[in-house]
């Protein structure tokens, strides 16, 4: 799978964009020390996660490549057995992890995305996993975001580090990595579904922001990335705000509290009480009909909500829809009690 490209060597050619990436993940270990000496990279054996292990072999004291066998292909467990090679060649120690994709009716890069995330957080052993994302991943992740209306939350992106997870390469394009591969004489695998046009992020790749590059004369992926870091901020500052509202002793929500408060914040504080309170995803729909249950009050009957909600505080026990209303001044949530006006 790749040439001989033992660390001896390796060292020997961190120049250019080799260099770029070696840089990368030294400027990421020294912005967040808390990863400590010794971390995982989750190896698939395609050029960005190669260059990316070839780079923490230099910059940490110790790394155990984890890579994982989707079984979604022919050969791909000869691909993994490769990976590892090469990882052992870099001076990295390695793990095959073979997986089960379940597919739930998720979708298949959702339901393998799943299946990995679960093994390689069962394999890490407490520490920390870097992943091999790229700017160019960045800039899909956002795209997609806007594309689907999803708000701040999905357009500030990936962060470079939201433990257990860290991702060095998100200022690195992925030509930079194939480069690196090439000078570090690492031979990459392709995985065919980079290039198939089923999946959506693909065709974001090869149409959508070549397109958008062209029309706006470059730089495009750069500003979704430099836009994902910005609003990465205001997001954290508005999720501050949010966790400083309280909750009542019921589980309930004071309406004279909540009545004050800008749009974005109530709608965060919403979201997070729904969470914790059995909505598994609130959608913007949710988030908005509740929110006038503070906002524009006038008598309107429950919100169904999703999911069934747990027995405790600020959730009426028994089965059925969950449902979020107003009642003596505060918004809570029911198990699927009779409709009726608040007050």
């Amino acid at each position: 799978m790749a040439a001989d490209s033992g660390p001896d060597r390796a060292r020997t050619r961190w120049t250019g964009p080799a260099w770029t990436v070696r840089t990368a993940v030294r400027a990421f270990r020294r912005a967040h020390p808390e990863v400590g000496d010794e971390v995982c990279v989750a190896l698939s054996g395609g050029a960005d996660s190669l260059a990316l292990t070839a780079a923490a072999v230099t910059e940490f004291a110790d790394v155990t490549a984890l890579v994982v066998d989707h079984g979604l292909q022919t050969g791909s467990d000869e691909v993994a057995r490769g990976a590892c090679r090469t990882a052992q060649r870099l001076g990295a120690r390695s793990r095959d992890l073979v997986v089960v994709v379940d597919p739930d009716g998720s979708g298949p890069e959702a339901a393998a995305r799943t299946a990995r995330y679960a093994a390689l957080d069962a394999a890490r052993e407490g520490r920390p996993v870097l992943l091999a994302h790229t700017l160019d991943d960045q800039a899909e992740t956002v795209l997609l975001g806007l594309g689907r209306g999803s708000g701040a939350r999905s357009l500030r992106g990936m962060a470079a580090w939201d433990a257990p997870w860290g991702r060095p390469l998100l200022g690195v394009r992925a030509t930079d990595t194939r480069a690196a591969c090439r000078a570090l004489g690492l031979d990459w695998w392709d995985d065919p579904h980079n290039v198939d046009p089923a999946f959506t992020r693909v065709r974001l790749r090869h149409e959508v922001l070549p397109l958008l590059e062209d029309v706006l004369v470059g730089g495009v992926a750069e500003g979704l990335a430099r836009t994902a870091e910005l609003l990465r901020t205001d997001d954290d500052e508005l999720d501050r705000l949010a966790a400083a509202v309280p909750v009542s002793g019921d589980g309930g929500l004071d309406v004279s509290v909540l009545d004050p408060l800008p749009t974005a914040v109530l709608t965060r504080v919403l979201r997070r009480w729904l969470l914790a309170h059995g909505c598994p995803s609130p959608t913007y729909a949710h988030l908005s009909s509740v929110a006038a249950l503070v906002t524009d009050w006038h008598g309107q009957g429950g919100v169904a909500v999703g999911g069934t909600g747990p027995d405790g505080p600020g959730v009426s026990a028994g089965r059925g829809r969950l449902v979020a209303r107003r009642r003596h001044g505060k918004v809570v949530l029911e198990i699927d009690r009779a409709s009726g006006a608040g007050t």
